[in-house]
Order: structure tokens, then C-alpha cells, then sequence
């Protein structure tokens, strides 16, 4: 039964894996770009929702109304106003940009909030929980796992079955031909990021609310991040959710164990399925 308790926690830890992944996996998808600053963007979400949660009194939740728009407005802006300009056939550029946006990013909130470790207050959520077949099951870790399945749903949703989506592909595809047929694709690949900072402030938010952070955390994040993502398969959304939960089993398994493995076993299992799926375990999705 310990083993079995520490697959579904694992499975539930796989969630907030899957927020951090799906931000990344969406801008790579429609612009190719790698952001090694997400990390540390999901971080300044988690003190934006502090910040909220205290100057407003609001719940960490209702702090996502505000939180959610505010990452979507910054995403926007610095697609438009830097990223875009970074864009093209060699990456070396938005790697440089993203990783000094990271460093600045990280003193910013060094500056504003000290490197002592915060965490914001849920109140009884963080320690509820309910018995399933001889199993006790965190709400909050429940709870950001449905919040997963839904987000990634929703996003699907808009990449496939909405305008948006469509121009997203377009642009993706062909930039060149998409920008003939009258798409901006600055304001689009704008769109994309903003989508994808408004998932990176849900993953704040709930990393905020189930653990303590401070500035210098984003790194880790980003990490697993870019490993759920590539587990699952570049540009693959479901993808990166099965990733975030392969990830989190193989930590818990790894720290069941021995504890000192935990962060271990996630790395080999990456390097093991990186080995032999170079590509990730699902091909993208192509519909």
C-alpha cells in the first residue's frame, strides 16, 4: 500500500509539474522559442499573488482573478517589446535575452522582497484532505492536479478548435505565408505568450500555496518544466501532462527509496526516456 500511496502522490505531484511544463510547451509550439526565464516568471507570479493576498486580503485563489490578467499584460508586452526582436533561424539570441531577463527577473525580486522564503496562507485547504480505499489524498495536491487536467484541456480547446488556434498554426507553420494572408504575427505570437504567462500565474499561485519559495527557486522550476515537456514530446500538450506525472512518480519513488534520491530519480528517468525516445514518448499533434 506505501507503494501504491506513493505512485498517486506522485501522480498528483505530476500536476503542478504540468503547469510549469504547459506555458513552455505552448510558446515552443507556436514560436520555437525556448524561455529560460519561466522559472523564474512562475516565481514572480507566486509573488504577485502574495502581494495581492496581502495588500487586498483576498484567498490565494480568488488572487488568480487579478494575478492571471497582470502575467497575460506583462507576457504580452514582452513578446512586443523584446522577444519579438529576438525571433529567427538562429537561437542563440532569445536564450541570451530569456537568460538576462532571468537574472534580471531574479534581483528585481531580491530587491523588492528579500531572499527570505515566503508562502502564502490557504488556510485549512493546505492540510485538508479525504480517504479513498485506505489512501489519504491532499485536497490542495488533488485540487491542482484537476486544475491541470482542466488548463491543459482549455488550452488544447483554443490551439485547435478556435481562430486563435488556427492562427497560432499558421504562424507556426509558416510565418511568411501567415503574415501574406493578413496575420500580424508579432500580435499573434504577442497572444501566445500571454496565454502563456496567464498558465505560468496559475502555476505561481498553486507552487505558492503548496510550498515556501523565494527568488532564487525559479532554476528548479524550470528544470522540471523542460523535463516534462520533453518526456512528453515537444509541442505536445496531453504530452506534457503525462510527463509532469512520469516526472513526479519517479521523484516519489525515488525518495521512497531513499530520500536523498527524490530529485535523482526524476533526472535519470528524463535521461533514460531522452535515450531511447529522443523525440519524447507522443509525436505532436497534428489535426
Amino acid at each position: 500500500m506505501e507503494w501504491v500511496n506513493a505512485i498517486v502522490q506522485g501522480t498528483l505531484l505530476g500536476g503542478l509539474y504540468a503547469l510549469f511544463a504547459a506555458g513552455l510547451s505552448l510558446i515552443f509550439g507556436v514560436m520555437r522559442l525556448v524561455n529560460i526565464a519561466h522559472g523564474d516568471l512562475i516565481v514572480l507570479g507566486a509573488y504577485l499573488g502574495l502581494s495581492v493576498t496581502t495588500i487586498l486580503g483576498l484567498h490565494p485563489l480568488l488572487a488568480l482573478i487579478v494575478v492571471v490578467p497582470a502575467m497575460a499584460g506583462i507576457g504580452y508586452v514582452l513578446q512586443r517589446g523584446i522577444l519579438n526582436q529576438t525571433l529567427g533561424k538562429d537561437i542563440l539570441p532569445p536564450l541570451l535575452v530569456t537568460f538576462g531577463l532571468s537574472v534580471i527577473i531574479q534581483n528585481a525580486l531580491l530587491e523588492t522582497y528579500s531572499a527570505d522564503p515566503q508562502k502564502m496562507n490557504a488556510g485549512a485547504l493546505e492540510t485538508a484532505s479525504v480517504s479513498l480505499g485506505g489512501l489519504s489524498l491532499g485536497v490542495l495536491p488533488v485540487m491542482t492536479f484537476a486544475i491541470a487536467v482542466v488548463v491543459i484541456a482549455l488550452l488544447q480547446w483554443v490551439f485547435y478548435r478556435t481562430a486563435l488556434g488556427r492562427a497560432f498554426r499558421a504562424t507556426s507553420d509558416n510565418q511568411e505565408i501567415a503574415q501574406l494572408m493578413g496575420l500580424n504575427r508579432r500580435h499573434i505570437f504577442g497572444l501566445a505568450m500571454a496565454l502563456a504567462l496567464a498558465v505560468t500565474a496559475i502555476a505561481g499561485i498553486m507552487l505558492g500555496i503548496r510550498t515556501s519559495f523565494d527568488p532564487s527557486i525559479g532554476g528548479g522550476r524550470l528544470i522540471f518544466g523542460f523535463e516534462a515537456v520533453i518526456i512528453g514530446g515537444l509541442g505536445n500538450l496531453w504530452g506534457t501532462l503525462a510527463g509532469g506525472v512520469i516526472l513526479g512518480v519517479a521523484q516519489t519513488i525515488g525518495a521512497k527509496i531513499d530520500p536523498g534520491w527524490q530529485l535523482l530519480a526524476g533526472h535519470l528517468t528524463f535521461l533514460v526516456i531522452l535515450a531511447i525516445k529522443p523525440n519524447g514518448l507522443f509525436p505532436r499533434i497534428n489535426e
